[in-house]
């Protein structure tokens, strides 16, 4: 699975200055672009913060109540980096019980947009270390008392490698035991599905599809890159695909 978690390998570009990952916002004009290597920088950030900044070790639990966005693409990078089980819990499942093996106990960290945070439907799972991550281009306003700022937090972690720790193809990725390998194994599956080839470019509305399986490891498998959309009218898809030249429309 290491391969289907890592940037470098997600790379497969010749034009290293291209980005792998394009966060554009319709509604704002907002608008984020990553190369592999500022990708993989601010993983390595995210994991420091994790492994430094928190003291987590492998096989430790991180829940991520995270939309599709440039911010998440590092959280979950940089946590399976580090060997952390991930439950990622989607927008989705707001009001739903989410069972899984020790779902009753804290995790040893949380992460959350505000949004998630203040909706009554949201039952955020308590956590020993909880980080709020915004979707805007500024640091947060108002933080509550026992919540940091991740935006903040994580720029405390230098990008310099550290030693890591050795995973292996069997160790769990998530909370339900599922393995780096299998993860692997399903993101090279849907990839397939997709039709997703090196170079590609695949263009996701946010509002539709907010698993990362589809939209940053299946991509990241094929050795494509993605341009993830917030607010786009379906009217102007295909003006956006042309205009960003896009291969595949998630």
């Amino acid at each position: 699975m290491r391969a289907a978690l890592s940037v470098p390998s997600a790379a497969g570009l010749t034009d290293r200055d291209r980005p792998l990952l394009s966060y554009l916002d319709h509604r704002t004009g907002a608008r984020h672009d990553l190369t592999a290597a500022a990708l993989g920088d601010l993983a390595a950030r995210a994991a420091g913060l994790l492994r430094d900044g928190c003291g987590l070790t492998p096989g430790s639990r991180v829940a991520v109540l995270l939309p599709p966005h440039w911010r998440t693409a590092a959280v979950l990078l940089g946590a399976w980096a580090v060997g952390l089980e991930v439950s990622f819990r989607p927008r989705a499942t707001a009001g739903l019980p989410v069972l899984e093996p020790g779902g009753d106990r804290p995790y040893d960290a949380v992460l959350v947009t505000p949004e998630r945070l203040d909706d009554w439907l949201e039952d955020v799972p308590d956590g020993l270390h909880r980080y709020l991550v915004g979707t805007g281009p500024q640091p947060l306003v108002d933080v509550p008392v026992g919540w940091l700022d991740w935006s903040v937090e994580v720029l405390r972690h230098g990008i310099a490698p550290t030693d890591r720790p050795v995973l292996h193809a069997n160790d769990a990725a998530s909370p339900d035991g599922t393995s780096y390998a299998e993860w692997g194994a399903i993101a090279r599956a849907v990839a397939e599905q997709l039709d997703l080839r090196v170079g590609d470019r695949l263009l996701v509305d946010v509002a539709e599809h907010d698993q990362p399986l589809k939209w940053l490891l299946a991509p990241l498998s094929a050795g494509a890159t993605v341009l993830l959309c917030a607010n786009l009218d379906p009217a102007d898809r295909d003006a956006v695909a042309a205009a960003e030249q896009v291969t595949r429309v998630l």
